[in-house]
């Protein structure tokens, strides 16, 4: 049994829907469950909704408007009999964010979030399994919240996998036997039945879960790339496809920011050496990536950039040494704002970090900070790291650049910088 997984680029349009059951169709090898992300930007334009839910802004209901339009053309597209049951359960699925916004926001908004966010999972994989079984494959849609537990933690759900696997085992397997099981990334449920996400882009971690308790042969993840390329082709010219991974590469390059796979995807699989595959929807007769136990170093220098970073430097205010004690409130000051570090390196009197710089988050995080410590910060700056590098590779991305923060390990270089022409 093997599982594949679908983004939202994979099902943005009619042709797409089209093009992954081509796909499914043509898989022989056995049984097979699907993980299929909202369509297309859908995503996003629900956040949209949400926040303009919370703040009450007049836009809310317009936004809801342009989203329903956009599925029913979709649906429009492919069906042509318009009294399809597809029609009636779109709809009926998006009455549950009907009910939501009719009333004010008296909840907590990470569960709002939640509950509004999560159904572009839901009508994506209703369009899809309606599609599959209208073109002759025998598709059962799957309420993955049904299956993947989690604590209240909304947002950021934390799966139980003693539940989470004891469930799936028990009811979803059989159902593998004569049918293709057509599923949802992303979202999870608690124990009272109400609807958790995973984190964003998580539908790849979705997927994972599903094949580490199904004990699968191979989970596919099907993207608009031929596979794991040694660095994002919107930064390079020349890119070069990394044919083979082992597990522990790939866990450092989703750390570091490669956004090719998600972050958690790879030690559920890892643990029961269940080969993850990346391959293109474009070109699906490609071999793409292969991620494996096989532990043999990149062939090839590769290249993670993220923009859109502040610098943050922390010093104790008495010039005291930075030691356990200052680090451990320090990251728990991280922690309670929910700020991710992605690299970072500290002296004897300073510790500094670079952040996605979200300003409100920032804001808030250098106003705790102050009451300890003194805080310097600096902003639109970028993120390099290089896996396996070399000095070549560090002059490549380094011209016309300031370094502000450098961190070098066996394999990995990170560099802090911003272009010299915006120094001062």
């Amino acid at each position: 049994m093997d599982i594949f997984k679908f983004g939202g680029a994979s099902v943005k349009d009619a042709a797409g829907v089209k093009n992954l059951a081509n796909i499914v169709r043509d898989y022989k090898k056995g049984n097979l469950l699907v993980v299929i992300s909202a369509m297309g930007k859908i995503t996003n334009r629900l956040e949209d909704l949400t926040h303009a839910f919370l703040s009450q802004n007049d836009d809310a209901h317009a936004i809801f408007e342009e989203i329903k339009h956009f599925h029913f053309s979709i649906i429009d597209e492919l069906f042509e009999e318009k009294q399809h049951p597809v029609y009636d359960d779109v709809a009926n699925t998006f009455v549950e964010i009907e009910w939501l916004i009719e009333d004010e926001p008296d909840q907590n908004s990470d569960y709002i979030y939640d509950q509004i966010v999560s159904i572009g999972e839901i009508v994506s994989t209703k369009i899809v399994s309606a599609w599959l079984n209208e073109t002759g494959s025998k598709a059962l849609w799957a309420d993955a919240r049904n299956y993947i537990q989690t604590d209240n933690t909304y947002k950021e759900g934390k799966v139980d996998w003693v539940k989470t696997h004891q469930i799936i085992q028990k009811d979803l397997a059989p159902l593998l036997t004569d049918n293709i099981i057509v599923t949802q990334g992303f979202i999870g449920g608690t124990s009272e039945n109400y609807t958790t996400t995973l984190g964003r882009e998580g539908s790849d971690y979705s997927a994972a879960i599903f094949a580490s308790c199904l004990d699968a042969a191979a989970l596919t993840i099907w993207k608009d790339v031929p596979g794991v390329l040694n660095a994002d082709p919107k930064w390079f010219d020349e890119t070069e496809l990394i044919a083979q991974l082992s597990y522990h590469d790939a866990i450092e390059l989703t750390y570091y920011g490669a956004t090719v796979i998600h972050p958690k995807t790879i030690k559920p699989l890892q643990n029961k050496s269940i080969p993850l595959f990346v391959r293109s929807f474009i070109q699906p007769e490609g071999l793409g990536t292969a991620i494996t136990k096989e532990n043999n170093p990149l062939p090839v220098p590769s290249f993670i950039f993220k923009v859109n970073q502040a610098l943050i430097s922390i010093f104790p205010k008495d010039y005291s040494f930075i030691i356990e004690e200052n680090l451990s409130n320090i990251f728990e000051l991280f922690h309670t704002h929910k700020i991710k570090i992605n690299t970072m390196l500290n002296s004897a009197i300073s510790f500094s970090v670079s952040i996605d710089d979200h300003p409100v988050q920032i804001e808030k995080l250098i106003k705790d900070l102050s009451e300890e410590f003194t805080v310097k910060y600096n902003r639109g700056l970028e993120l390099v790291t290089i896996r396996y590098y070399n000095q070549q590779t560090i002059d490549r991305v380094t011209i016309d650049k300031d370094i502000l923060l450098e961190v070098k390990s066996r394999h990995t270089c990170q560099m802090v910088m911003k272009n010299k022409s915006s120094s001062k």
